[in-house]
């Protein structure tokens, strides 16, 4: 017997942010400042920051429903990053959005 879930599937969202030459510190404050209340927001499943070796940041967020992930992007603390994100940056952020296929399992600390 096989069951289906009603529950919508998990949203991630990742990608990368080149700082500009002179910046990097700069972003890496603003980046950081994001994780810790954005693990708090509601439907928050994952929220990561990485350093690349070459100097990009890597940003990775997984969230338990679009709905979730649409009413953290209206925080003030992220209109306020995104305000602030083109004075760091070279370029436009890399930026990748999808529904989670694989099952998601939760981790216990």
């Amino acid at each position: 017997m096989t069951t289906t879930s009603t529950a919508p599937a998990p949203v991630s969202l990742y990608g990368f942010l080149t700082p500009k030459p002179g910046h990097a510190d700069e972003l890496r404050h603003l980046l950081m400042d994001l994780v810790e209340p954005s693990r708090g927001h509601e439907g928050s499943l994952q929220y990561h920051l990485h350093e690349q070796e070459d100097g990009r940041f890597f940003l990775y967020e997984v969230w338990r429903s679009q709905e979730d992930l649409d009413r953290h992007n209206a925080t003030p603390l992220l209109h306020a990053f995104m305000d602030e994100l083109p004075e760091h940056i070279e370029g436009a952020p890399e930026a990748y959005f999808g529904a989670m296929r694989s099952p998601y399992r939760a981790i216990v600390a």
